[in-house]
């Protein structure tokens, strides 16, 4: 599975551990940045992994940062991407499976290596169910009445 994967410099020791972890396990990473541990604006990266989701570079994303919510929102707001900010696996496990989530957001500051591993690992096994969940995803794509 090809999977895009960025993070700011708060997270980007986790990343590098991820980027690894995935190869290991067959996957094709797709290293959008950051490299450094120089400041860099979380919400660049963010809008990063959407887009690969959204041209196609990518079948998944994985956004991190120090707490995972503002790369959450900043992949959010490109309409192709379903980002559900996990910390613990069955939280990634219900974004695919009821609410097709195609990218997941870590927060580096606040869930550890293991744990992060094992929410990928849930979000990336885990199918979305369809049935009574497909209606409620397809009204997350429908412009809201003012």
């Amino acid at each position: 599975m090809r999977i895009a994967i960025a993070s700011d410099h708060a997270a980007v020791a986790l990343k590098t551990v991820l980027v690894a972890w995935l190869t290991d396990a067959g996957h094709e990473p797709v290293d959008l940045g950051t490299h450094g541990s120089g400041s860099v604006d979380y919400p660049d990266y963010g809008a990063a992994v959407a887009d690969a989701l959204a041209d196609g570079r990518a079948d998944r994303g994985i956004a991190l940062c120090g707490s995972g919510i503002g790369i959450a929102i900043a992949a959010n707001r490109n309409p192709a991407c379903r980002c559900a900010q996990v910390s613990e696996p069955l939280s990634a496990q219900l974004a695919r499976s009821h609410n097709d989530a195609n990218c997941i957001a870590i927060g580096a500051r606040l869930v550890g290596e293991d744990m992060a591993k094992a929410c990928v690992a849930a979000f990336l096994s885990t199918d979305f169910l369809g049935g009574r969940h497909r209606p409620r995803v397809d009204k997350l794509s429908m412009k809201v009445p003012a």
